[in-house]
């Protein structure tokens, strides 16, 4: 496994720094507060003009020819810069399972779409509550679907909703139009503005398989690694500025051992998930077992990212827990983050599971 990156790759991600520091960075998410939409419409378009939405996928269906690791490139330095958008949930949870396991019309249809700049998203099965989620029945070359998809992000933005459901106790992804379901907005501190998605005898013909559902899930985690590596590099980086910068009793706290200390140890936790989620996101651009690999990294980099917060709060003191101060927009997403596609107790015990030999 070779984890640097190529000249292209290297422009890529420092186009999208480029674009996010002077168009969003911190102020893109104080912006969106108490927006119905969660992001900025402007941005978005310029996202899809810069190529970004069809980054991963083929040149026939609209795409740019490049592969999951360019835009893993690009989740990270939204993590960065804190500038919301559809982009994980549309691409990495919608566009990947649909390139990697729909049929040659889904492609066709689907992947031109996102690429195009259509808004949609993905509800897997609630991780935390087995057994729950909606359910598929046939009827005839239709299916028919009933329950409710919780936390679905973007939802009320979405056109479409790739909502996985039990079908005779499999999940499977199916494809719905919003318009047919009942959504609930939920009050949380997420950008991602979720959604209770209700479904009442939702009718669809548009079905993606097993496959496709549980990579929903996989894809999801990893593109949520890369965002959470992107932020906690943020972190990091205000933190030893503001060390550097903050004076007590006559010198710079910097030069204290205690505040060296936090510092090395949130750079060892910053590339320490940097490691682990690339090589997650390298094998799933490879299109190689990665089920593991995903795990480690969710579970480790969840935690980590909740450890840089705490210690930059540490070193920032009570200037950091204010609304002025950018530090309390990461420690809320970190809260989030953590949690999107399952949280590191959950991780752990697949991890636990598939490591049993018994």
């Amino acid at each position: 496994m070779d984890l640097s990156l190529t000249e292209d790759q290297e422009m890529i991600a420092s186009t999208a720094r480029e674009v996010l520091a002077s168009r969003a960075a911190t102020a893109g998410a104080r912006a969106m507060d108490g927006d119905p939409a969660g992001y900025s419409a402007a941005l978005w378009k310029e996202m899809v003009g810069l190529g970004w939405t069809g980054l991963a996928f083929p040149e026939e269906h609209g795409g740019v020819g490049g592969e999951f690791l360019d835009v893993c490139l690009l989740f990270e330095q939204l993590g960065y810069a804190q500038a919301p958008s559809p982009l994980l949930a549309s691409v990495a949870c919608c566009g990947m399972p649909v390139a990697r396991f729909g049929t040659s019309a889904q492609k066709e249809r689907w992947l031109t779409a996102i690429a195009d700049g259509r808004v949609v998203t993905a509800a897997p099965l609630p991780w935390d509550r087995p057994g729950e989620g909606p359910v598929a029945s046939r009827d005839g070359d239709a299916f028919v679907l009933n329950g409710t998809a919780t936390f679905v992000p973007y939802a009320a933005s979405a056109e479409n909703i790739l909502v996985v459901a039990r079908l005779d106790g499999e999940p499977h992804a199916f494809w719905v139009d919003v318009p047919d379901v009942v959504l609930q907005p939920l009050g949380t501190i997420g950008a991602d503005r979720p959604c209770h998605v209700e479904l009442d005898d939702v009718r669809t013909e548009d079905a993606l398989g097993v496959d496709a559902a549980n990579s929903i899930t996989l894809f999801g985690a990893a593109a949520t690694c890369a965002e959470m590596v992107g932020a906690a590099q943020r972190v990091l980086d205000m933190t030893v500025e503001y060390a550097t910068e903050r004076e007590q009793f006559g010198r710079a706290i910097g030069s204290f051992q205690a505040v060296q200390h936090h510092c090395a140890n949130m750079a060892i936790d910053v590339l320490g998930s940097r490691f682990i989620a690339y090589e997650a996101i390298w094998l799933l651009s490879a299109d190689r077992e990665a089920a593991q690999e995903v795990a480690m990294a969710k579970a480790w980099v969840s935690e980590a990212y909740e450890r840089v917060c705490a210690l930059g709060h540490q070193v920032h003191g009570a200037i950091g827990f204010t609304q002025e101060h950018d530090l309390h927009l990461f420690s809320e997403h970190a809260m989030t983050a953590s949690l999107a596609y399952g949280d590191a107790d959950h991780h752990f015990d697949t991890l636990a599971d598939d490591l049993d030999p018994h």
